[in-house]
C-alpha cells in the first residue's frame, strides 16, 4: 500500500521539488503528506463511492464495524445482483433514544407540510400530540396511516425490540405492499424463514418480530457484566462477578461503568431484566410462605411479589449506581473503559464483552477482560430491522431487509473474519436470530459456538405484564434516582459503608416509597406517555430534589452515626 502511494503521480511530483529544495521542502513535505497521505490511500471498495446509481440511507446505532462489514457485503451483493453501484448513507445519530427523537420530530415535520401544503388544513398542537399515538382516532391519525410521507431514511437497523414496537404502532415502521417491498413481501417470499424452526415471533415472552411485519429481529442479544481481571485483583476482589447483586458490593465503588438508560435503550432493557429477576425471585419467595394457596389467590401473590421484586430491583439498581463511576451518554464507552483498566465492571450487551475479551486475547488464548451473562439473570432479545413509512428506496431498503436475514447475511454476525461467507475483517460477536442456522456446518465456524441462545432462553421468561407497562418509568426513573443525583447517592453511599453499613441511614437512602410499582405504571406512567416535556420535566424536578434531599439526609445519619 505504501509503495502505490509512493508511486502516485503527485507524490513523485512533490519528491522531485524536495530533492531540489531540501531546506524549504523538510517541513512542507510533511505537511503534505501529512495533508494528501489519506486521500491517496482511502480504499477503492468502498460503501461511499465517487459515483453511484442508487443510495440507500440507513439509521443506526450500530458501531462501524458492524455497518462496515454488512455495508460492504450489500453493496457487493447489489452489483453482482444488478450491476449497481450502491452508495450506502448510514446515519448516526446516536442511540436508540436519539434515534427516536430524531425520527419523531422528522415526521412531525414531514407531516406538518403535508398537513397543511397538501391538504389545506389548520396545523394544531393537539394535531401534532396525536398523529403518532395508536390510541388517537382522530382526522389527523387516519390521514398520517393513509400517507406515504417519508423523511428521507429507508431502514431503521439495529435498536431493541421495545423501540421498534413503539415506532411501528406510531406507524413511522411499515410492513410494505406485501408484493415487493417491506418485510411483509420478505415473509411472503421466504415462508420457511418464519416460524418456530427459524425466526419465531416469540421466544421466552420476548418478541422476536411483528406478526404484521413492520419489523423483524436480525440477530439476537443478551445482556451482560464485562470485567477486568487485573483490576479485580488490585481491588482485593477474588471472586471474579457472576450475578447483578455482585455489582453491588463496596468493594467496587467508584469503579462500575454505566450507561444513562436515557440514551441507550438495550440500556434500559438490562435494568429491566434486572429487576424482572427480582420480581421472580420475590414471587417464589411468596410460594414459600405458610399460607401460601390459602389465604391467598395467585393473583394476589403474583401482585404482591411483583410489587416487593419492583422494590428489590430498584434498590439494587441504586446500589449499583452508588457504585458507578460515572453514567455515559454511549454504551460502546463501557468495555473500553474496562479493557483499559478505568473500570473494574460494566454492565453491557454481550457482543460488546465478548469483542472486549478478544481484544485484550494474549497468545496463549487467555485474556484479562471476561465476560459473564447471569443466569437467569437476562432474557434473549433481538436487535430488529424494520423499513420506514415513505422509503425513498423501497426496493433496495426490502433488498437489504431480505439479505440480513438471509444466510448470507446471518453469517456476517457470528462466523470468523475470513472463513467463506464470513467478514472481511472483524469478527463481529453477534448470534444469528434464525434458529435454523445453528447446523454443524456452521457451528463450525462460529467463535461463539458453544452460546446456543435458543437453548439459554429457556432460563428466563421474560413477562412482559409485569415491567412492559413501566419500561419507559424504568428509564425514567433510573436517571432521576441514579443519574441526576449520583454525587448525593455516592456520597452517602461512601459514608454508608465507612459507618459499618448504616442500617438507619441504608432505609433511608435506599426509601422508594414515592416510586412504588403502582406509582410507575399509573401516575408516572401517565406523565410519560402524554408526551408533556414540561411536565416530565417538573415531575423529575419535583422527584430529584425529593431523592437528593433524602440522600443527604441518609449521609447526615451515617456521618453522626445514629
Amino acid at each position: 500500500m505504501f509503495q502505490k502511494f509512493l508511486q502516485h503521480p503527485i507524490v513523485q511530483a512533490v519528491l522531485a521539488w524536495l530533492r531540489s529544495h531540501p531546506r524549504e521542502g523538510a517541513v512542507l513535505g510533511a505537511i503534505i503528506a501529512v495533508l494528501i497521505g489519506p486521500f491517496l490511500l482511502k480504499p477503492a471498495d468502498t460503501t461511499t463511492p465517487r459515483r453511484w446509481d442508487r443510495r440507500l440511507v440507513i439509521v443506526t446505532p450500530h458501531p462501524g464495524l458492524i455497518r462496515d462489514e454488512f455495508g460492504h457485503a450489500f453493496a457487493a451483493h447489489w452489483k453482482a445482483k444488478t450491476g449497481e453501484t450502491l452508495y450506502i448513507d448510514w446515519r448516526v445519530p446516536g442511540g436508540t433514544s436519539e434515534i427516536a427523537m430524531l425520527v419523531k420530530s422528522e415526521y412531525a415535520a414531514a407531516f406538518e407540510r403535508h398537513w397543511k401544503e397538501d391538504l389545506k388544513r389548520e396545523w394544531t398542537p393537539e394535531i401534532a400530540q396525536t398523529f403518532l399515538s395508536d390510541k388517537a382516532d382522530s382526522e389527523a391519525r387516519k390521514a398520517f396511516l393513509a400517507s406515504d410521507i417519508g423523511i428521507g431514511v429507508d431502514v431503521m437497523f439495529g435498536g431493541g425490540a421495545y423501540d421498534f414496537e413503539s415506532q411501528a404502532k406510531s406507524g413511522t415502521l411499515v410492513a410494505g405492499d406485501g408484493v415487493k417491498t417491506g418485510i411483509s413481501s420478505v415473509m411472503k417470499a421466504h415462508a420457511d424463514w418464519f416460524g418456530d424452526a427459524a425466526i419465531p415471533e416469540k421466544l421466552s415472552g420476548e418478541p422476536f418480530r411483528d406478526p404484521a411485519g413492520r419489523w423483524c429481529g436480525a440477530c439476537i442479544s443478551s445482556s451482560g457484566i464485562v470485567y477486568n481481571k487485573d483490576v479485580l485483583k488490585r481491588l482485593g476482589i477474588e471472586k471474579e462477578p457472576q450475578t447483578w447483586e455482585d455489582l453491588a458490593d463496596p468493594k467496587y465503588f467508584g469503579q462500575i461503568a454505566c450507561t444513562d438508560p436515557a440514551k441507550s435503550g438495550s440500556v434500559t432493557k438490562v435494568f429491566e431484566m434486572l429487576i424482572q429477576q427480582q420480581m421472580h425471585l420475590a414471587v417464589e419467595a411468596e410460594k414459600q410462605k405458610p399460607n401460601f394457596g390459602k389465604e391467598r389467590t395467585k393473583e394476589e401473590l403474583d401482585l404482591t411479589g411483583t410489587e416487593a421484586g419492583w422494590s428489590a430491583g430498584l434498590q439494587l439498581i441504586q446500589k449499583i449506581a452508588a457504585n458507578a463511576r460515572y453514567f455515559s451518554d454511549t454504551s460502546t464507552k463501557i468495555p473500553l473503559d474496562v479493557v483499559r483498566g478505568e473500570a473494574a465492571a460494566g454492565m453491557c450487551i454481550d457482543f460488546y464483552g465478548r469483542t472486549a475479551q478478544d481484544d485484550a486475547r494474549k497468545a496463549d488464548g487467555s485474556s484479562r477482560i471476561g465476560f459473564v451473562a447471569p443466569l437467569g439473570g437476562t432474557s434473549i432479545s433481538v436487535d430488529p430491522i424494520g423499513m420506514f413509512r415513505g422509503a425513498p428506496n423501497a426496493e433496495v431498503a426490502t433488498a437489504f431487509i431480505e439479505f440480513v436475514l438471509s444466510e448470507a447475511g446471518q453469517k456476517l454476525w457470528c462466523f470468523h473474519p475470513g472463513t467463506p461467507g464470513g467478514p472481511r475483517e472483524h469478527a463481529l460477536r453477534r448470534l444469528p436470530v434464525r434458529r435454523d442456522f445453528y447446523q454443524p456446518e456452521n457451528l463450525a465456524h462460529m467463535p461463539d459456538a458453544a452460546e446456543m441462545p435458543f437453548e439459554k432462553a429457556k432460563a428466563f421468561v421474560y413477562e412482559a405484564d409485569r415491567t412492559g407497562p413501566a419500561f419507559n418509568s424504568i428509564r425514567f426513573l433510573v436517571r432521576v434516582l441514579c443519574v441526576d443525583s449520583h454525587e448525593e447517592l455516592k456520597t452517602a453511599w461512601k459514608e454508608i459503608v465507612a459507618a459499618g453499613m448504616n442500617e438507619r441511614a441504608l432505609t433511608v437512602m435506599l426509601d422508594l416509597n414515592r416510586v412504588k410499582y403502582d406509582t410507575a405504571i399509573g401516575p408516572i406512567r401517565k406523565t410519560l406517555s402524554a408526551r408533556d416535556k414540561i411536565q416530565e420535566t417538573l415531575l423529575a424536578r419535583q422527584l430529584g430534589d425529593t431523592f437528593r434531599l433524602q440522600y443527604k439526609r441518609a449521609f447526615d445519619i451515617a456521618y453522626r452515626r445514629q
